[in-house]
């Protein structure tokens, strides 16, 4: 009989990626409350015990197949300098080594250049590709055990499989924090910003794990890890230790209500599960055009109402500002940045976005039949 256990190097890889995640999020409110930090941080920590649980869990993988006695996973797997495993675990292996390259980078960069508070940095940049790799190579890994998988097994695979597919979505949306603040939900660069990846990731997800709802599932991950750090990181004390201190901070600053993603996420479900014998371009074309028009009759007016007294509870956090926001900011002032000068180049830049949404709806469709295809 077919154990029905997921072995615990899934799990293991599902945990780093899930450290990383809840370690960037929580360093991002750091720089937001406290601004000074550590390489020692606990942020950081969580963060970099990524790369160590990815490599416990590729490394365990490798070298088992390599070494030891188990002809039928060397079967299942590649070879990479004399080495065999899955292809998962060798991107996992490398994600891992580039995540841990990038903390003493990161320490000699804020030594040379002083602390930042942006996202946006060259050692940010070599972490987020590292992550971004022990993500790829964790799908990959989950795809190649799901779709060998005896049916007693693949539905718990299927579950883990696109909670980890959540935590990709929510990695996209933390890196273009910085365009996507409620100020900015007016302007057409928003949405643009917003579909790039999105459609992608739910639609390649939901065709490889062939689940009925799979979008309204990653999404809903993405929407409960939001609300969680909304509602929880205030608890907490902090306190500025880096000017200038434009206004007094008493707790943790979280960033804001997650993006009402999950309408259209549900409204893609239910055109995926009609529309399976088209064409993937006029798939896409109907996926991309639901997705694009639902997210703007739900976000725009919610944007609206995210500016407004009401919003600015506890439950939406509409007015949670981080010590340096400055008082004439738009922020500040609870009103929208306008980024485009007039309205043709605002409707040619929504023109643009859902151009995006109808490629990346394609793009996904493709890769998601390209998925369903992994086996090593």
């Amino acid at each position: 009989m077919p154990d029905r256990r997921i072995p615990w190097y899934l799990w293991c890889a599902a945990l780093a990626v899930t450290s990383a995640y809840v370690g960037g999020y929580w360093d991002i409110s750091w720089h937001r409350s406290i601004g000074r930090d550590t390489f020692w941080s606990a942020p950081h920590m969580a963060i970099y015990a990524c790369g160590i649980l990815a490599g416990i869990s590729a490394g365990y993988l490798i070298f088992s197949t390599t070494f030891g006695k188990n002809a039928a996973m060397k079967d299942v797997s590649v070879r990479i300098w004399g080495l065999y495993g899955p292809l998962g675990a060798f991107i996992c292996a490398w994600g891992g080594v580039a995540m841990l390259a990038s903390a003493p980078f990161d320490d000699w960069w804020h030594n040379a250049y002083g602390l930042d508070v942006r996202i946006i940095s060259p050692p940010h940049m070599v972490l987020a590709a590292g992550f971004f790799g022990i993500e790829f190579g964790t799908v990959m890994l989950m795809l190649a055990f799901m779709n060998r998988a005896h049916a007693s097994v693949r539905p718990a695979l299927e579950r883990l499989f696109l909670y980890v597919g959540g935590t990709v979505l929510c990695e996209s949306l933390l890196i273009k924090l910085e365009s996507i603040s409620r100020a900015d939900q007016h302007n057409a660069r928003f949405y643009l910003v917003v579909f790039i990846g999105t459609p992608a990731i739910l639609t390649a997800l939901s065709i490889a794990s062939q689940r009925k709802w799979a979008s309204t599932i990653i999404t809903s991950v993405y929407s409960v890890f939001a609300l969680g750090f909304l509602w929880l990181l205030p608890l907490f004390h902090a306190e500025p230790k880096l000017g200038p201190v434009f206004r007094s901070v008493t707790h943790f600053i979280p960033w804001e209500f997650p993006l009402l993603l999950i309408v259209p996420a549900i409204l893609t479900d239910v055109i995926m599960q009609r529309t399976q014998a088209m064409r993937p371009v006029i798939r896409a074309l109907i996926v991309g055009t639901a997705f694009f028009a639902a997210f703007i009759a739900v976000q725009w007016p919610f944007a609206d109402f995210m500016l407004t007294p009401a919003a600015r509870n506890w439950f939406f956090g509409g007015g949670y500002l981080d010590f340096a926001t400055p008082p004439r900011s738009p922020l500040a002032r609870f009103e929208f940045f306008y980024r485009e000068p007039n309205a043709a180049m605002f409707w040619q830049g929504m023109f643009s976005a859902a151009m995006m949404a109808w490629f990346m709806a394609w793009l996904g469709m493709h890769a998601g039949r390209a998925m369903r295809q992994v086996r090593r």
